[in-house]
């Protein structure tokens, strides 16, 4: 007797190698980011002057950055291999013109050589949303981190165009009183920053965008 296959059963002999090749084909890894930190703060002569321990600083810790954040940066995401979007709002400044910007500083839990890294935001000369991406693994000091141990706080440091801190001008004028507001998303290796996934962005509108190429604002603090 000639041996008779059903068309159904024909079908799932073609479908079942398919389903198990899917199932061990390695799956894409899913776009992961989260918010470091997003603060708004006013920022005058005064504030410079006294901040401390070191001047023309402000200090990103306790509750102001992500008590979510990761503890270590390299797994199960790597953050250390991504990119960090550095949005920074300028709300408020006088209208001089005069460049400035903000080195952005990871101070770890614990550090080796320097100790500590920065990067930084573009240029600004008025009011307005400049934003940029940069690779972790191309600004000042990034290597001096032990990124498995995680960030502790962040520094973020008022400056000119020549990296001179703001209070040490001879026309702070140009410069305060200042009101920002700066937002880093850590976004993970191979995936792309998505804006409308950080909570309270206010809808797309006209920025100036820096270059990742652009020497980044702050070689120390």
């Amino acid at each position: 007797m000639i041996g008779f296959r059903s068309p159904l059963a024909a079908i799932a002999g073609l479908w079942l190698p398919l389903a198990v090749a899917a199932l061990l084909a390695p799956r894409a890894a899913s776009a992961e980011q989260f918010v470091l930190f997003d603060v708004t703060f006013p920022f005058s002569k005064m504030d410079a002057d006294s901040s401390t321990p070191s001047k023309s600083h402000y200090y990103v810790k306790g509750d102001a950055i992500n008590p979510k954040r990761p503890r270590d940066w390299t797994s199960p995401v790597d953050y250390r291999n991504g990119t960090v979007h550095i949005r920074i709002e300028v709300l408020d400044r006088p209208e001089s013109g005069e460049p400035t910007q903000w080195s952005l500083c990871y101070i770890p839990h614990k550090g080796q050589g320097n100790g500590y890294g920065c990067t930084g935001t573009p240029l600004y000369t008025a009011k307005g949303v400049y934003e940029k991406d940069v690779s972790m693994r191309q600004f000042w000091q990034n290597d001096a981190i032990v990124w498995t141990e995680g960030i502790k706080q962040m520094d973020l440091v008022m400056k000119d165009k020549d990296n001179l801190h703001a209070h040490k001008r001879p026309d702070p004028e140009k410069f305060f009183p200042t009101r920002v507001r700066i937002t880093m998303v850590q976004v993970s290796a191979g995936s792309k920053y998505d804006p409308s996934l950080v909570p309270n962005l206010p809808p797309a509108g006209p920025a100036d965008k820096a270059k990742e190429g652009e020497p980044p604002a702050g070689r120390t603090k």
